[in-house]
């Protein structure tokens, strides 16, 4: 839940506690009350994520969704993911809310079979420009043919 500071209203901080040791905040007393201060977003690096190890950058997904792709392709969940857009068998355009900086992202593409016997792959569509603000994905089958399968799973890196 966001907290919307006014300008009148100011923010007291305990001392001690999680994150908040004693003398820590902008001051030299242990308590302090913010008022008429800008408060700016923390940088997340791996320090940050407790079960993280190594010195590696984290990268999180910059859109995700999972979506139904037989019949009228539905969305279950999504992250930055406005609509499916169903450009025939096993042809589906995943749009974004929120364009990407350019395209050189890194779509990860996972598919649910259609049955215990089968199989089911999902790839960018190899005669499709990837964009800014969509990705043009193809799933096919062992054969191979164009086909829905029952369920689509795509991230987005950048």
């Amino acid at each position: 839940m966001p907290l919307i500071l006014d300008g009148t209203t100011g923010v007291t901080f305990p001392a001690g506690g999680l994150g908040n040791p004693a003398g820590a905040v902008a001051g030299l007393t242990d308590t302090q009350t913010l008022t008429n201060k800008t408060l700016t977003t923390p940088n997340i690096d791996s320090a940050q994520f407790a079960t993280v190890t190594g010195t590696a950058p984290i990268y999180a997904a910059r859109a995700w969704v999972n979506f139904n792709g037989t019949g009228t392709p539905a969305i279950r969940g999504s992250g930055n993911v406005s609509s499916i857009t169903d450009n025939g068998a096993g042809d589906y355009t995943v749009n974004f809310t929120t364009a990407m900086p350019d395209a050189n992202y890194s779509p990860a593409i996972a598919t649910q079979r259609n049955g215990v016997n089968s199989a089911v792959w999902g790839s960018v569509k190899f005669d499709s420009t990837m964009a800014a603000s969509n990705v043009r994905i193809a799933t096919v089958d062992v054969t191979p043919t164009s086909t829905d399968p029952q369920g689509v799973f795509v991230a987005i890196f950048r």
